[in-house]
């Protein structure tokens, strides 16, 4: 079954037992074993042994036999982040950044804008990006009343866009080195890698258009479907998650706060965290580079960092500053020991489904779901559809893998096989559409890492977040789409580019039309 249509059966199962069911575990379960009886002819002794055999590799890598270090390191992370925010609160950094906040920050509006400020400056990694803006903003948002719901779209939706148009990011570096070798391998010359990125950016129609809708759903206050119930509980209660789903990650509840909190008991911990991942992102990554060939350059430095290292440093650093002002405070050993506890506790729902998430992906890898579907690429149609063919392609497999990355490895690729075999000007239109697609697939996927962690960050029920981002997305996406067929017939970034501007205001204007204070005007009724 691997390699055929059957390969999807799995993610699809799984995908439409979380909407159905908004029960993200057990839908993740099925799908996995699921899928082992797929890869083992049915056979349930064979199945669990597959299934043994992928937890097993979650935790030892099986080429070395040490610890498997990405996946270790990133849970590390969580877990350390969750005890850094249980100290900042019983330090009283969080209130106390709040009323800073409250004063500085007037309105719903302001508190959803400068999130997404946050989201936009902070582009060096989407892991980061998502859980340190989540850190920083919860307690503006929350203060203003705006549901973590509308926090984690905001955070998702500016955490990818961002990364995947910059140059100097852990993706950025990712995809210029793909870019390079395909280029290599296609004898594209006149075009170096890092100029072809750049090139590309206008083409991303999906990131540029997601980053623009983020900025006009929060300045307007639009919510869309789901979204709205979320807006209307948390303007007509304060209540900014739905109660009757119990605890999410990042929440630390029962803890005491000291009442001399001050906003460096949650402003420096944060920034000491930043700093930390940012120089130990160029530590690492000087460190692979240095005697080799490449040279150590900015790009081969975030080519080849070590994202989930720097991420465990950085929060180890960010946790012994946030114990600092704790122990500044003498709240007690008994205290200490309850933000141990606590910060722990409200992580272990993200680490649990990232579990899952992690399985389910690796079972997918073995059925060759996106080998499937990168093969429905058909070569005989006209060359002014491949774009929008590929964005739409790249957009289901990173939904079905949740995997971006994934994607961008089959995917681009192949793009650059189709291009170079019908015409070589279409390389980077078509390049760029799989990198968006991409992205796309990545926003509406419940498995993606990105998702998952913008969840964390923002303090949301994950289903939440997946149900309430999925209408934006696909309205960003049927926006970009029609870019693409314009970028694909016209061959021009600047007339596609120039189309999709036109759709998105369009588009907007009626949004706005027809959305705009509806929350508002429900809670004054």
């Amino acid at each position: 079954m691997e390699n055929t249509i059957y390969s999807i059966i799995p993610p699809l199962v799984a995908l439409l037992m979380v909407v159905a069911t908004r029960k993200v575990l057990p839908s993740l379960g099925v799908g996995i074993i699921l899928g082992a009886l797929m890869i083992n002819d049915w056979s349930i002794m064979a199945s669990l042994k597959e299934i043994y055999a992928i937890v097993k590799g979650i935790f030892i890598d099986s080429e070395s036999g040490g610890l498997n270090k990405w996946n270790m390191y990133i849970i590390f992370f969580l877990l350390l982040l969750g005890m850094m925010t249980a100290f900042i609160s019983i330090s009283g950094g969080s209130r106390a950044f709040g009323e800073w906040a409250m004063k500085r920050v007037k309105t719903r509006t302001g508190a959803q804008i400068v999130t997404a400020v946050f989201g936009v400056i902070i582009f060096i990694d989407d892991y980061f990006n998502s859980l340190a803006v989540g850190n920083v903003s919860r307690p503006i948002t929350d203060r203003h009343q705006v549901s973590r719901a509308k926090l984690s779209y905001i955070i998702d939706s500016t955490a990818a866009p961002m990364c995947i148009i910059s140059p100097i990011s852990s993706w950025g570096a990712y995809i210029i080195a793909i870019i390079g070798g395909i280029l290599t391998t296609h004898s594209i010359a006149g075009v170096g890698a890092l100029e072809a990125f750049i090139k590309m950016i206008p083409m991303n129609l999906y990131a540029i258009f997601a980053l623009g809708m983020v900025f006009f759903v929060s300045y307007f206050d639009i919510n869309l479907k789901s979204m709205k119930v979320h807006e209307d509980r948390a303007q007509k209660t304060g209540e900014v998650l739905d109660p009757s789903k119990g605890a999410v990650p990042g929440e630390t509840t029962g803890l005491p706060e000291s009442e001399k909190g001050k906003v460096a008991d949650l402003a420096w911990p944060i920034i000491m965290l930043i700093a930390g991942t940012v120089i130990f992102m160029v530590v690492t990554g000087i460190q692979a580079v240095s005697g080799t060939d490449a040279g150590v350059t900015p790009l081969t430095i975030f080519e080849n960092t070590d994202v989930a290292a720097s991420l465990l440093y950085g929060g180890l650093i960010g946790l012994g500053t946030s114990l600092i002002f704790f122990f500044l405070k003498n709240m007690g050993g008994s205290v200490f020991g309850k933000g141990i506890v606590e910060g722990i506790k409200s992580m272990l729902p993200a680490v649990y489904i990232l579990f899952f998430a992690w399985t389910l992906i690796e079972i997918i890898g073995t059925l060759g779901t996106g080998k499937y579907l990168a093969g429905l690429v058909d070569q005989h149609i006209a060359i002014g559809f491949l774009p929008a063919i590929l964005f739409l392609l790249a957009g289901v497999m990173a939904f079905a893998t949740g995997t971006s990355w994934g994607t961008f490895g089959i995917m681009l690729p192949i793009a650059g096989e189709i291009a170079a075999a019908t015409d070589p000007t279409y390389m980077l239109p078509v390049l760029a559409a799989v990198l968006a697609g991409a992205v796309f697939g990545d926003h509406c996927s419940p498995i993606s890492d990105t998702t998952i962690l913008s969840s964390t960050g923002a303090g949301s029920h994950h289903i939440d977040h997946v149900l309430t981002q999925l209408p934006y997305a696909m309205i960003v996406a049927g926006i970009a789409l029609v870019g693409y067929l314009v970028l694909g017939f016209t061959g021009s970034s600047v007339i596609g580019l120039l189309a999709t501007a036109v759709v998105f205001a369009v588009v907007v204007y009626y949004l706005k039309s027809k959305y705009e204070n509806r929350t508002v005007d429900a809670v004054n009724d």
